[in-house]
């Protein structure tokens, strides 16, 4: 096993049962924080920061998406679960498909948001990397979170605060592992794969992003046997904390399906 020990912060019921959230590319931990104060209310919710983002540790890249589905069953061992539910967004998606059609004994119900089995061309991604690494994620964060969110959401002065939060976490973010996480998705193409999930899954789209559009989502719905697809109006990539009244009761809602 290829595995860091991730960074991780534990909330919630301690008898609850299992989430454990999976973060984009270029964010950590915080990216839910619109939804923690109600899952804390229904589970025992594992966050963690990626590997080489946040808190984690940054070994030398290139990644590969099993590198980062070994992180999170090491992080599994370590807090001595068995089984959980898994949600992801973007590369957390990513991550969590692999987890959910490679060790399908340690998940139970994957929400997948904004994400796609395959990103290419990959040499785009190899670009990135490279542009990192010479010039910092200083250098995109602005460009990232333009994408990130609806362009009414970017409009709206009272959202300012908020976006200048996240253009600092893809900033803050270390170049290395933001450049080895490109490389793994330059490197992953999992749609022969996605097939084979049998943990019941909800993918959820934002209605406006232009990373991974709604077909995108529809696409992997169509893939995963009894699947099912949300797509939200007014977001874009970063779903759950443009529209978190509308997507945090659905992740409960399907988590807590029986």
């Amino acid at each position: 096993m290829s595995a860091v020990e991730v960074a991780a912060h534990i909330s919630g019921r301690e008898d609850g049962p299992v989430v454990v959230l999976s973060n984009s590319l270029g964010s950590d931990h915080r990216m839910w924080d619109e939804q923690i104060a109600e899952l804390d209310k229904h589970f025992r919710v594992v966050r963690y920061d990626t590997r080489g983002h946040g808190a984690s540790p940054v070994p030398a890249g290139p990644y590969s998406i099993d590198d980062l589905a070994d992180d999170v069953i090491a992080l599994l061992d370590r807090l001595g679960v068995a089984k959980a539910h898994i949600v992801g967004l973007s590369l957390g998606g990513m991550t969590a498909m692999r987890l959910a059609v490679r060790n399908p004994e340690r998940v139970d119900r994957v929400v997948l948001f904004c994400t796609s089995p395959h990103m290419p061309p990959a040499d785009a991604w190899k670009d990135r990397a490279g542009s990192v690494r010479s010039d910092g994620t200083a250098s995109i964060a602005e460009s990232v979170v333009s994408r990130w969110f609806s362009p009414g959401y970017l409009a709206d002065p009272a959202n300012r605060t908020a976006v200048e939060h996240y253009q600092s976490m893809v900033a803050a973010t270390p170049d290395e592992g933001y450049a080895g996480c490109c490389e793994a998705i330059a490197g992953m193409d999992q749609r022969a794969e996605i097939g084979a999930i049998t943990a019941p899954t909800l993918a959820v789209a934002g209605a406006d992003d232009p990373a991974t559009p709604p077909a995108t989502l529809a696409s992997i719905v169509e893939s995963i046997a009894g699947a099912r697809l949300l797509v939200v109006d007014d977001a874009a990539h970063l779903a759950p904390a443009e529209q978190p009244a509308t997507i945090t009761p659905a992740i409960i809602e399907h988590l807590e399906q029986s």
